[in-house]
């Protein structure tokens, strides 16, 4: 009851906005307004079996990239919930195959001047929605990097090359989160740190898939 009333007062208070364009949502609209959401392009039909390779649920590109560059780049962290429950609707398919879900990690410079590690936001739901525990502090950026943009695909791994270590507990099965994929590169280079340490298997999603 109290819940519910908090609920209701939060949302006149401070009512539910497009993640992209600001516009009112009504509560048949989660994350997007009838407008944006349409544009969305999910990267693959919605799996009904474990995917192969390195997933993402939908491709980086019209409302979606929006919502993302005003989540990194704007300070709009509030837009990791609405995001991160997108996400975790497309990681139900890992449910049972996985005892850890991990967030790939910023440097702790990157970190101090963000002020939040996006995909550790992006990934809390998901540990919720799978009922497994969230671990942001297993794999450690342990070197600055190059933002990736604008890299070549070899420049991009030679980039992350050493850039991630695993310390803490482990488990054999992890679900390793980012928020765009583009070459792989660095989710490739933090799923091999999770290995190293004695991780049997690590699964990897990103909320959205970019070309490069």
């Amino acid at each position: 009851m109290r819940a519910a009333f908090a609920s209701s007062l939060l949302q006149l208070l401070a009512p539910e906005r497009c993640a992209a364009c600001d516009a009112l949502l009504d509560e048949t609209e989660p994350a997007f307004c009838a407008a944006c959401a349409p544009l969305l392009e999910p990267s693959s039909p919605e799996p009904d079996a474990l995917p192969v390779g390195s997933p993402a649920a939908f491709l980086y590109g019209g409302p979606l990239a929006t919502a993302i560059q005003r989540l990194k780049y704007a300070g709009r962290s509030e837009l990791a919930r609405p995001l991160g429950a997108l996400l975790a609707d497309y990681a139900v398919v890992f449910g049972g195959r996985v005892e850890r879900v991990v967030p790939v990690p910023l440097h702790p410079s990157r970190l101090r001047e963000r002020g939040f590690n996006q995909s550790a936001l992006l990934a809390r739901p998901v540990a919720q929605a799978l009922g497994v525990p969230f671990d942001p502090h297993w794999l450690a950026r342990v070197r600055p990097t190059r933002d990736q943009a604008g890299l070549a695909r070899d420049a991009r791994s030679q980039n992350l090359r050493g850039a991630f270590a695993a310390r803490g507990a482990r488990a054999p099965r992890v679900l390793l989160i980012d928020d765009v994929r583009t070459t792989g590169a660095t989710l490739a280079e933090a799923a091999e740190a999770l290995l190293r340490a004695g991780c049997e298997h690590v699964h990897t999603l990103a909320l959205a898939r970019a070309a490069g």
